[in-house]
This record gives structure tokens, sequence and C-alpha cells, in this order.
């Protein structure tokens, strides 16, 4: 696959109703559910994904026929474009999920603090009851 891949796995989800997240279902493409290994933390109203160890994160891949806009008003969101001050919550890193098409790389947020003290998701789903 020659596009651009985002994994998102919080309030940028395909379920979730805030205009970040609608604003990518109107500029991208869902491919459909995807999961990584990782952790998943409750930061505030928001998680945090930390990758590796044995659980599954379970999120939304999409396509991004303009990677460059999208993922600029993104790190603008997640406060991790230039101009922001560091140390970021958040940095974007490229992963390896496992898609609806197989395991493929994508861009996401990687949460880039100490998880210490932080709850975890259990489900490894944020969306979920």
């Amino acid at each position: 696959m020659s596009e651009a891949l985002l994994f998102v796995y919080g309030t940028l989800r395909a379920g979730f109703a805030g205009p970040m997240a609608q604003r990518l279902r109107r500029e991208a493409r869902l491919l459909g559910r995807a999961r990584t290994v990782g952790l998943l933390y409750r930061i505030a109203d928001y998680p945090g994904l930390v990758p590796g160890g044995a659980a599954w994160v379970v999120g939304d891949l999409f396509a991004l026929p303009d990677p460059a806009t999208t993922l600029g008003w993104i790190d603008i969101y997640e406060e991790c474009a230039p101009g922001f001050p560091e140390p970021w919550e958040y940095r974007r890193s490229r992963i390896l999920v496992d898609g609806p098409g197989g395991p493929a790389c994508a861009w996401t947020y990687v949460y880039a603090r100490d998880a210490a003290g932080l709850a975890p998701i259990a489900s490894g789903d944020f969306l979920a009851p």
C-alpha cells in the first residue's frame, strides 16, 4: 500500500463524536479496525499508548490522501508540533499494526511521558463500555 497510514486509538477514532474525529473522517479513508502491541493508559478524558509488552491496543486504521496536511493539524491537536513547549505529552511515531489487510506500518501518537501512576485501560480499547 503506497498511501500513508494512521492508527488512532482514542479521541480520533471513528466511533468518537468529537470535532477532530469528524474532521479526520472527512479527510481520510477509514480502512477498518486495527490493533497494535502495547498498553493503553487513561491520562484524563483521553488515553495514551505505550508500545510494547504482551497486550493489544485496539483502534482504527486510516489511509491519508494528504498526509502532510492531516498529520500537521493532528500534531497541533496533540500539542507536539514545533512551537509547543517541551517535553511534549505525545510524539508522532511509526509503529507496526495488525490491520484489516494484515500487518502494516502506520503513524500514531505515542505517550511520551512516564506512565507510572496512570490507570491502565485493561481492555486496550478506549471506546469499550
